[in-house]
């Protein structure tokens, strides 16, 4: 039995058993890190595969939907049913517009009916020939009248041509007051106080009330009216393009008084619902610089030309000398008294 043992055991150590591996515990994926929170207002895109993000379509850019038209508030667009509704009753309005009396302040040197021959009053009938030329060949009824800077006697052109105009028994002539900032035409007809244009666009004031009529003659006025603390959003408004678009079909001419170009976009918004417009500079006080940059502000609104304001009489005529002796031969002043406006208008076509 030994042998055997001895046999068995020998045969054993030569052909060993394959040992079996070392059972090992399953792995258990850790627990995956805490996800941060994003910062609040940063978009987190999810996590995607490389395989999958390789084949997937790129996807289209992020288009903000469009903001929706802001409604007006339903005052305001009552406002416009009203004023629009009021407007419709505009020719019953004008002729039974309340009379003033022309009694403008000496010191605004407005034509004065009783001198006809008055240096300024020959003047502004000239500007308002070459005017009503231009109005025979195109569609003329409202001519804003503005300038570069303040104090270049834009109000004083706006002033007189509406009287000049006026003067012409067929001619329906309104002077309508849009320089909400610095209003003068109230001031100039002692009218101060009443209601206005801005009374009327904020719903203060009814068409018919502020419509006046100088004495009896066809020259109309509209004032500025109370103070706006915010004149171009009122220029903005429906209502204001809606009354302007009324005036011009009632009067031959509206002629508006605006702010200066440079020093606030009020006549630049004017000129685009005007038909026209006036361009004033004064000698001596406006540049060349301050000239070009209102045309270029004035765009191609129609600018019929430019009146030249604050000639001497000596270098109004050094070229015309025979135009002087015609109208005013029986006036022998003073050369060097000073002129209002020099008809200078040249038709930019």
């Amino acid at each position: 039995m030994s042998r055997v043992h001895d046999a068995l055991r020998r045969a054993a150590q030569e052909n060993p058993q394959p040992e079996k591996p070392p059972t090992r515990a399953p792995k258990v994926a850790p627990p995956p890190p805490p996800s941060e929170e994003p910062a609040p207002g940063v978009d987190t895109a999810p996590d995607v595969s490389p395989v999958l993000a390789a084949s997937a379509p790129e996807p289209a850019p992020v288009v903000a939907p469009p903001e929706p038209e802001a409604a007006q508030p339903e005052y305001r667009q009552n406002a416009l049913v009203e004023a629009i509704a009021d407007l419709e009753r505009l020719e019953d309005v004008i002729r039974a517009a309340p009379f003033i009396p022309f009694d403008p302040l000496p010191e605004a040197l407005l034509i004065n009916p009783a001198k006809p021959r008055a240096t300024p009053a020959e003047e502004f009938r000239s500007l308002r020939t070459r005017l009503n030329h231009l109005q025979t060949v195109q569609p003329l009824h409202s001519l804003v009248v503005t300038s570069p800077s303040p104090a270049e006697g834009k109000s004083f052109t706006a002033m007189n041509l509406a009287v000049a105009q006026a003067q012409l028994a067929e001619k329906r002539v309104l002077l309508a007051d849009f320089d909400f900032r610095r209003p003068t035409i109230d001031k100039t007809f002692r009218i101060s106080g009443q209601a206005g244009i801005t009374d009327y666009l904020q719903g203060r004031a009814r068409i018919g009330e502020i419509i006046n009529r100088v004495a009896d003659s066809n020259l109309y006025l509209m004032t500025a009216g109370g103070p706006a603390a915010n004149p171009l959003e009122l220029l903005n408004l429906k209502e204001c393009r809606a009354l302007l678009d009324a005036l011009r079909n009632h009067f031959d001419w509206v002629i508006i008084d605006t702010p200066p170009l440079l020093f606030a976009a009020d006549a630049n918004l004017l000129s685009t619902m005007a038909d026209s417009s006036l361009l004033v500079v004064r000698i001596g006080s406006t540049t060349f610089d301050a000239v070009s940059r209102a045309m270029q502000s004035l765009c191609e609104n129609n600018v019929l030309g430019v009146v030249v304001n604050g000639a001497r009489r000596g270098e109004l005529y050094s070229k015309y000398t025979y135009y002087h002796d015609y109208y005013y031969s029986e006036n022998n002043g003073d050369e060097n008294e000073q002129v209002g406006a020099q008809d200078a208008v040249t038709v930019q076509r």
